[in-house]
């Protein structure tokens, strides 16, 4: 029987320099403070800045971090992914671009897109492979430049997002830590609600579509919500009654940061305190699929072996979902 297990055992990150305030952003658009507080709950976001600089970059770090941290070897790492949806440019892959740029060499990369889901879907395939037996060492970067897609003039979406970036290294473990077990969804009829518009296969870039604003976010407000509210609290309490776990058992919560309120509905029908739930929209807004290892990387001090985690999140697709995870390390 296979008791191998996939665990976390180190954590990489990277937010740029640049804060993007409330304050700053009233200027570009009609909204203020009170608004996005009330209604998303973020105070600031991060901006990358500089020419030509995209997600590789954000990504190059965190991995870079994450080597140093963990002192591994580049040459160990056996599989790299890239958890994105504003990849450096349609091909090549920008987890090749990273392998590149870091030095990774005995390797095989690639991209995957699931939305803001994209992190927890990839931690659930790289722990396949660690649990196959087949590779011991694994990256999964979560990094994401989403004000290359925000449009500024849109107060309704202009405020969410931000950049940054996120890396875990995934090992084999034999004991009763790790990831125990990832539950997966997707609905793709939602797609009509939040996707962007051009720029794909259906509707290449033209100058029409660039006039008519068609390469930045497209989202219905109101029906994302709504379903984000039922389904990321849903799987989450899916998860909690197969393994028997009531909200004493959970030591943390880690929840996709992408509006407070939704977290907040979340923790309720978890019934959870809230001092057991890692949130930091307020810092760095919706990093998509950097919101989850980011929030790993600013708690990690806090963590300790054997901690119970559900890690829960929502996204374009739509895609969800929930891992149930053991924590494997003291910091």
């Amino acid at each position: 029987m296979n008791n191998i297990r996939a665990a976390i055992t180190g954590i990489g990150a990277y937010v740029p320099e640049y804060i993007l305030t409330n304050e700053e952003l009233s200027t570009m658009v009609d909204t203020s403070d009170e608004w996005i507080m009330t209604r998303i709950g973020v105070k600031e976001r991060r901006i990358l800045k500089g020419v030509g600089k995209g997600t590789s970059d954000m990504g190059t770090k965190a991995v870079k971090r994450l080597l140093e941290k963990t002192n591994t070897n580049k040459n160990e790492i056996d599989l790299l992914i890239c958890c994105t949806v504003t990849p450096d440019m349609v091909f090549p892959a920008t987890a090749n671009i990273i392998s590149d740029k870091v030095g990774i060499k005995n390797a095989f990369s690639y991209d995957l897109n699931a939305g803001c889901s994209g992190f927890l879907y990839g931690l659930s395939t790289a722990s396949k492979f660690i649990e196959s037996g087949q590779y011991k060492k694994i990256i999964v970067v979560g990094a994401d430049k989403m004000s290359s897609i925000v449009d500024y003039s849109d107060r309704n979406t202009c405020a969410i997002f931000g950049d940054g970036a996120g890396a875990v290294l995934l090992e084999p473990t034999t004991n009763d830590n790790g990831i125990v077990d990832s539950i997966m969804r997707v609905d793709g009829s939602g797609r009509k609600h939040l996707h962007q518009k051009a720029g794909g296969s259906v509707k290449p870039a033209s100058h029409e579509t660039v006039d008519a604003r068609e390469h930045f976010i497209y989202q219905e407000g109101k029906a994302v919500f709504k379903f984000a509210v039922s389904k990321m609290a849903d799987i989450s309490i899916e998860m909690m009654n197969k393994h028997k776990l009531t909200s004493d058992d959970i030591a943390w919560l880690v929840p996709h940061q992408a509006n407070k309120r939704i977290i907040d509905a979340t923790i309720r029908r978890m019934e959870l305190n809230k001092d057991k739930v890692m949130i930091n929209i307020q810092k760095y807004g919706n990093t998509t699929s950097a919101t989850l290892p980011l929030c790993l990387w600013e708690w990690e001090n806090q963590l300790k072996k054997s901690d119970n985690l559900i890690l829960s999140t929502f996204g374009a697709g739509f895609t969800w979902g929930a891992i149930y995870l053991k924590w494997a390390y003291n910091s």
